[in-house]
């Protein structure tokens, strides 16, 4: 990605990551995304940009954005992305949101599907679907007694023990200081949407998604144990025209696992005429 920069939005800073020429895209990140999306690109974002105009911009409470004590709700942040498309000056553009980013993205769609081209959502929490609950995260991110951080990596990666996975959410103690911080931000604001009854899923929107009338595609890893495959499978059914692509090899974070994959299908599907 080629700059770093913040914008003002409604009196918040918002930190952004931006790069590539094409349509605009605006990419939500996940709980995964702790040290790319929020602090430097990924190879995800490096392949979106060769084809599209990418921003990826950190939540509010993540990386250097502020605004997170006006967050009490995911409607919060629909609101707070729909301010920060009219900043950039972006009627319509084509939104991929990935994990908490996903639930935002699927949010926004079905109350304001006239801001969007195209929709990705990829392995995104948000529904309630019998059978098939959310694991809870802010349990196993605590590390056990020998620091271990087994069961955050079981949720978010097929293989826990991948160098990808250790390198990301490394055992011992403590990690370096300012990856612990950025852990704690995404984490905290998981929080503030998800940690009070419904978790992390909003009772009334499984109803709407018939509502969003883009072209939507849903991205999900077949292992994943966080937010189980039956939820792709309701988001699939819920929206109508919608196509579903299962990545056989990756869990909770495809884009993360098998990045040139994910991005070659999110490319494809949001060149489609």
């Amino acid at each position: 990605m080629s700059q770093k920069r913040t914008l003002q939005v409604q009196g918040h800073t918002v930190f952004l990551l931006e790069g590539g020429d094409g349509p605009p895209l605006l990419y939500l990140h996940g709980l995964a995304d702790v040290h790319g999306a929020v602090a430097d690109s990924l190879p995800f974002h490096e392949a979106l940009a060769a084809s599209f105009a990418l921003s990826v911009p950190a939540h509010p409470g993540c990386a250097a954005s502020d605004g997170i004590a006006e967050v009490d709700g995911v409607e919060d942040l629909v609101f707070h992305y729909l301010d920060l498309l009219d900043s950039l000056g972006l009627e319509r553009v084509n939104l991929v949101g990935a994990c908490l980013g996903g639930w935002i993205a699927a949010e926004l769609a079905v109350r304001h599907p006239q801001r969007l081209h195209r929709l990705v959502l990829i392995d995104a929490p948000g529904l309630h679907v019998p059978g098939a609950p959310i694991a809870d995260i802010f349990m196993l991110s605590q590390r056990s007694d020998w620091g271990k951080q087994i069961g955050l990596r079981q949720l978010l990666f097929a293989d826990p023990e991948s160098a990808l996975a250790l390198s990301m959410f490394p055992d011992g103690r403590y990690a370096s200081i300012p990856d612990e911080l950025l852990r704690y931000q995404s984490l905290t604001l998981a929080a503030r949407v998800g940690w009070t009854p419904p978790y992390l899923y909003d009772r009334k929107l499984r109803p709407r998604l018939r509502r969003i009338t883009v072209p939507t595609l849903i991205i999900w890893g077949r292992e994943d144990r966080f937010v189980p495959l039956a939820h792709a499978h309701a988001y699939h059914e819920g929206i109508q025209g919608s196509e579903l692509s299962v990545l056989d090899t990756a869990g909770h974070s495809p884009w993360l696992e098998a990045p040139d994959a994910t991005a070659r299908r999110v490319t494809e599907f949001l060149r489609k005429p």
